[in-house]
């Protein structure tokens, strides 16, 4: 990473300001009417205090970017609307206050969308690597699940296809084979294009009724990590399992191995989040959803957490959407930097 190449101040300015000139050249900034304010200096919200100008980037430990698009999750024939959560779940996170938020965050904004789901992916990757090799770590908005394709790319990128774990908390195992390119593909596409090592993936929350046996015996072969919501149910806490799975590889690897964890609101069950792209009546409760939540922020190796798969369209009060936006305050409260 940048920080670690002992680069002169002027150089590393140098280097900064093109990073700077690439990422806001591939995003757009976000609506202003979103970074809520109350008026009130007893009374601060995040959105008195979020970052949002160039200036604020290279002091920021945390950095918001969202990927507005559904393109994946209508190619799977699943229920289009997630396009809106970014903004949905920034008006939600805004209005929440700075309680315990020491660490500085910063909102990138949306990355450009493409012509095509493809061309999106590309630009989400160049984004999230930039911003991972500045040194940050990164919250991601979708969007469809399929941004867990780009942001894995970002992360092999960013730190080497051997030096990463990823965590998938969904009810499903995204690892179809399906041409082109969808929000069932992204791990299947990590795994067999060698971006992901088997045996530093954990599919976490699955459900058993909703995974292909075919697909499900391809991860086992690989080796891959397999916690089922029943299992996750087996133990005192929700992260109980997972912990002690994810420490068997950082016991070896402490100092150079980075942590992706990505939060697909299908995993939670739709009396919490109903505004999903694919609600199921099973699932994680809201607060074992926002245990695993903190669990990822404890860890001072998770560089990335996403959380896509929100569909405001059918969002009941907004439950899924401000369920999100709490789990972003308890990363930037519990975040180690």
């Amino acid at each position: 990473m940048l920080r670690d190449e002992g680069l002169t101040p002027p150089r590393f300015q140098k280097i900064l300001l093109r990073i700077m000139a690439d990422i806001f050249r591939l995003t757009e900034r976000p609506n202003a009417d979103v970074f809520y304010s109350r008026g009130d200096r007893n009374d601060p919200r995040l959105g008195d205090v979020v970052g949002r100008e160039e200036k604020d980037f290279d002091s920021a430990d945390i950095v918001i970017i969202g990927c507005p698009q559904d393109e994946g999750v209508r190619r799977s024939g699943g229920r289009e609307g997630a396009a809106g959560a970014p903004e949905a779940i920034r008006r939600q996170f805004y209005q929440l206050t700075t309680f315990n938020v020491s660490n500085r965050v910063f909102d990138l904004g949306d990355v450009r969308i493409g012509d095509t789901l493809e061309e999106t992916h590309a630009t989400h990757c160049e984004v999230a690597k930039t911003v991972l090799e500045a040194g940050k770590r990164l919250l991601v908005l979708g969007g469809g699940g399929d941004i867990s394709y780009p942001d894995g790319m970002a992360m092999a990128e960013a730190f080497g296809a051997e030096n990463w774990i990823a965590v998938n908390v969904d009810s499903h195992i995204d690892v179809r084979s399906d041409e082109p390119r969808n929000s069932g593909t992204q791990f299947r596409q990590l795994l067999d294009e060698g971006h992901l090592d088997p045996k530093y993936f954990y599919e976490v929350g699955f459900q058993s009724h909703f995974c292909s046996p075919v697909y499900y015996d391809y991860i086992r072969k690989l080796g891959v990590h397999r916690i089922s919501l029943e299992l996750l149910r087996s133990r005192a806490g929700a992260d109980t399992e997972i912990k002690e799975q994810i420490r068997l590889n950082f016991i070896k690897h402490s100092s150079s191995i980075s942590a992706f964890f990505g939060f697909d609101m299908s995993a939670v069950r739709a009396a919490d989040a109903p505004g999903a792209s694919a609600p199921s009546p099973l699932g994680l409760r809201a607060g074992e959803f926002i245990q695993l939540v903190k669990y990822a922020a404890s860890l001072a190796n998770t560089k990335l957490v996403e959380f896509s798969e929100v569909n405001p369209n059918f969002d009941h009060d907004d439950r899924t959407t401000k369920l999100v936006a709490i789990g972003m305050h308890r990363f930037c409260t519990g975040s180690a930097t």
